[in-house]
């Protein structure tokens, strides 16, 4: 394989990624506003792909972060590059399958650095990089946003005690509209910088750009695209999840959780952080619970959550670890065909057990039953279309050995099904 056919199916996988990061991640910036109804759920996608597409010009600081802050560019290969992508996208879909909102970013890092250590041993890895833009912000992140959520919800709640609820819920939803808007925008300028960055990477180990050069506007416009669409095909349990599964929210609540997010993610993108957005989401809707008299938060689905983001740094880098050692087996063309035939194949196996039970937008807001675990029931859906199937609770995090059975038995994490494609999730 020619250096440059290989370059280009590094690009069409880390654009992968991105869209897999796309409708992964929507639920960050609409769950809430979906789960209040302030806006219809096709409408909320919608919005969100197109301010994701703007977010991702306004800012480069995080492509540079992931292009040379985790790993060092100089030791960097294409064949490493591609196992480490592998690695993340494969723990993205699974991830996604059981309705889990882990971070994409993570996976992302964490089979970039396992690929590298694979390759060139622990002196490949910018560990100091690694622990101040991924670590500390992913430790720090859920706290302030839990803490800005908490207060901004108690504060809002103070104000509007007295208050009739109809009216509240009415002013409360356009304010919801402009503050889900703002979470979509600050996502892009986030996350869709990440495929850039390893897009970037790719050229200069490829030997397509300098090492000191910037991102290529066609890597800018591409990772822009890649992450709209992935967006607007919804990842329709994952919203469920945030939506529904974690507090019972409404609109002032939503309201401050979209802030607090949106605040956070773009603070950190000014300074470069490489932080999950899924982490900063989640921990300001369990601000909006924690700060809100009377409110109920789930904290049995949180620390499932919480053992799920513990191991996706690992999980990514033991996937793109032994995705680096096949290819260094097989070696040549061959290896980097069987590692991006791995990818292929997992991708396909994920889709097909995705089929089984669909979820999409218009059973996304079956009400949580916290009764009725694993097991379907079909049920009418809430908004007045026809359902699908309808599945209860959190199950229980499948562990390494167990993945394979959970994907055939196991319903999402509170999603009306077990899971569905990218397009079935539409």
């Amino acid at each position: 394989m020619t250096e440059t056919l290989l370059l280009a199916l590094v690009v069409v996988t880390a654009l992968a990624f991105d869209f897999t990061n796309g409708f992964h991640d929507t639920g960050n910036a609409m769950a809430t506003s979906i789960a209040t109804r302030a806006l219809k759920p096709k409408a909320a996608v919608a919005l969100s792909a197109v301010l994701n597409l703007v977010g991702a010009f306004l800012s480069l600081a995080v492509a540079a972060t992931i292009a040379k802050g985790i790993v060092d560019a100089e030791v960097i290969t294409l064949p490493v590059v591609l196992a480490g992508l592998v690695g993340g996208i494969v723990w993205n879909l699974l991830t996604w399958l059981l309705g889990i909102p882990s971070s994409s970013s993570h996976a992302l890092v964490g089979g970039m650095v396992g690929a590298v250590l694979a390759a060139v041993g622990t002196s490949g890895v910018l560990w100091t990089g690694v622990v101040s833009k991924v670590l500390v912000p992913a430790l720090l992140a859920p706290l302030i946003a839990i803490a800005v959520a908490g207060l901004g919800t108690w504060c809002v709640a103070k104000l509007t005690r007295g208050v009739p609820q109809d009216l509240t819920n009415r002013g409360f939803r356009w304010g919801q509209i402009g503050s889900a808007s703002l979470v979509s925008l600050a996502h892009g300028t986030n996350d869709a910088q990440k495929s850039m960055g390893i897009i970037l990477l790719a050229l200069i180990a490829g030997g397509a750009v300098p090492a000191d050069s910037g991102v290529p506007l066609w890597v800018i416009l591409s990772c822009a695209i890649a992450m709209a669409v992935g967006t607007y095909l919804g990842g329709w349990r994952v919203i469920r999840t945030l939506g529904k599964g974690l507090v019972e929210i409404d609109t002032r609540q939503g309201m401050a959780a979209e802030t607090s997010s949106a605040a956070v993610i773009l603070l950190s993108s000014h300074f470069g952080f490489s932080l999950s957005t899924t982490h900063v989401a989640t921990g300001s809707v369990l601000g909006s619970g924690v700060g809100m008299p009377g409110a109920k938060v789930r904290w049995s689905v949180a620390g499932r959550m919480f053992v799920a983001w513990g191991l996706t740094l690992p999980a990514a880098g033991l996937v793109g670890a032994l995705c680096h050692w096949l290819e260094s087996a097989i070696g040549g063309t061959a290896g980097t065909l069987a590692v991006f035939g791995v990818l292929v194949a997992s991708s396909a196996a994920i889709w097909i057990a995705s089929r089984r039970t669909p979820v999409d937008h218009t059973n996304v807001n079956e009400e949580w039953d916290e009764d009725k675990g694993a097991n379907i029931e079909p049920v009418a859906a809430t908004t007045g279309e026809a359902g699908g199937e309808r599945v209860g609770p959190v199950p229980a995090l499948a562990t390494a050995s167990s993945v394979g059975p959970a994907i055939e038995s196991v319903g999402t994490i509170g999603a009306p099904g077990a899971g569905t494609s990218p397009k079935g999730d539409n």
